[in-house]
């Protein structure tokens, strides 16, 4: 990058400035990026399992291979922003993205589809912490509460969009064109970025890159993920699968070993000895977990049970997104005035509400009656837990590892969600076929009980761990 496209540092914006909103347009929309790529797929899959004769089990890598690389490397990204410049390494996060979002568009066969996510989980994996870095060292005060209330509520709003976004390009165009659509907003990102968004960095960072942590991490993950779902499609556990799960399981073992050695960890053991952080990773890894096995069985289920069109699917989760856009904001604002407690206890009960109530989604199920106030009441607890959430993961560290911080949760957000579409369906009995609607039906129900449960368990967390003033989250150490 040339000194002539930096932008230098000035003064710390304020929300409402006409610099604000170019930083928040940018790292709003390249992070939506990811966010939609995270969760479009599942919209196709149908359309992919016959246009490509893909299996359960490829159809779950064509989810899993996305989000093995973007959890496996998040925090890898993290802490290059931290070292290199947040600004530099988020636009090679975006091209690179990008470029895996044209070879997914152009892909020839499932194996070729694979391979192509599993390069954009890279690109996402190097862009996504690097986001909300930037908010975090470019707001202060009120300001960055109000900036990343907003991030959360627009980014919640361009990922509840995605279903409905992907049944429309599906339904109208082809299942290829949800990823030809980046071209263009990758282009808006790296000019806005390149002229508005100042460069920042950790001048404390380490100059030594924790390789060992990183792949075992990536080994760990990839075991977990590719035992898990050769199991949901054998039907049951054989010697290669138990290997698999074996070497994952002593992979990430030896992961924490090793970051708890390292002079320069990945994942710095010392921040999770502070019990806010290490509360909100955990209520995290449950709420993430279940909103990613909500969203793939809903979609699928609305169009192999109830008999949607890609388009009716997409558009079922619309009230969440309009729930977030007008809410997220206002929940960030409510979570710094109160303390983040209440709403990440509340919020995440009544997610669990909502996710009951979808479990009756049978044939035929009539949008109005059986599917439209699960939606509502998921939205409205969604709305109250997310703004809060990222808020408190953020300052639960000091400022000087705003992108570790940023990597570790979104790293624990993204494994919830790759371990969920692995696990879930294994557990829920789809069988070896996601387009079953004799055995997708149950399997729905199961499901939806089982996220129910997840998101309970994530607001008893909150609940145990959270402090009850905005203050008290802050580390004695910051």
């Amino acid at each position: 990058m040339t000194a002539s496209a930096e932008v230098p540092a000035t003064d710390p914006p304020a929300y409402s400035s006409a610099r604000g909103r170019w930083v928040l347009l940018a790292t709003v929309l390249g992070s939506a990026m990811a966010f939609i790529d995270a969760t479009v797929v599942t919209i196709a899959l149908p359309r992919i399992a016959d246009d490509l004769h893909a299996g359960t089990t490829a159809l779950q890598w064509t989810v899993n291979g996305y989000g093995l690389t973007l959890a496996a490397f998040l925090l890898l990204g993290g802490s290059l922003g931290d070292r290199f410049g947040r600004r530099r390494v988020f636009l090679v996060g975006v091209v690179w993205f990008t470029v895996a979002s044209v070879v997914c568009a152009l892909a020839p066969t499932v194996g070729v589809l694979v391979a192509a996510r599993v390069l954009q989980g890279v690109g996402g994996a190097l862009l996504t912490p690097g986001s909300l870095a930037i908010i975090q060292s470019t707001f202060v005060g009120e300001d960055r509460g109000r900036a990343i209330g907003a991030w959360s509520g627009m980014s919640g709003v361009a990922g509840a969009l995605a279903p409905f976004l992907g049944g429309w390009i599906v339904q109208a165009a082809s299942w290829r064109w949800i990823f030809a659509i980046n071209v263009p907003l990758a282009a808006v990102v790296v000019l806005v970025a390149l002229r508005h968004v100042p460069e920042s960095a950790d001048p404390q960072a380490a100059h030594r890159l924790d390789v060992a942590g990183t792949m075992l991490g990536a080994v760990g993950l990839a075991g977990l993920t590719y035992g898990f779902t050769a199991w949901t499609g054998a039907s049951h556990a054989d010697a290669s699968v138990l290997a698999t799960l074996a070497l994952g399981v002593v992979a990430l073992v030896a992961f924490v070993v090793v970051e708890a050695h390292h002079p320069a960890p990945l994942l710095p053991p010392a921040l999770f000895r502070w019990r806010p952080f290490a509360g909100v990773n955990a209520a995290t890894l449950l709420v993430y977990a279940a909103l990613s096995g909500v969203f793939f069985f809903l979609v699928v289920t609305l169009q192999v049970v109830a008999g949607y069109s890609p388009l009716a699917s997409g558009l079922a989760p619309l009230p969440v997104t309009i729930l977030m856009w007008l809410l997220s904001p206002r929940a960030g604002v409510l979570g710094a005035r109160i303390g983040p407690r209440w709403p990440m206890t509340i919020g995440p009960l009544v997610c669990a509400a909502g996710a009951v109530v979808l479990a009756s989604i049978g044939p035929h199920a009539p949008y109005l009656t059986h599917v439209l106030p699960g939606v509502v009441v998921f939205g409205l607890g969604l709305s109250l837990t997310v703004a809060p959430l990222t808020t408190t993961a953020l300052a639960a560290a000091p400022d000087r590892l705003a992108g570790v911080a940023s990597g570790v949760n979104n790293a624990v957000a993204r494994i919830a969600g790759l371990l969920a579409v692995a696990v879930l369906p294994l557990a829920a009995g789809v069988g070896s076929s996601l387009t079953d609607a004799t055995t997708l039906q149950p399997a729905h129900h199961t499901a939806m009980l089982v996220c129910a449960g997840l998101l309970a368990a994530g607001g008893l967390v909150a609940a145990a761990t959270i402090p009850s003033t905005a203050a008290a989250v802050r580390p004695s150490t910051a």
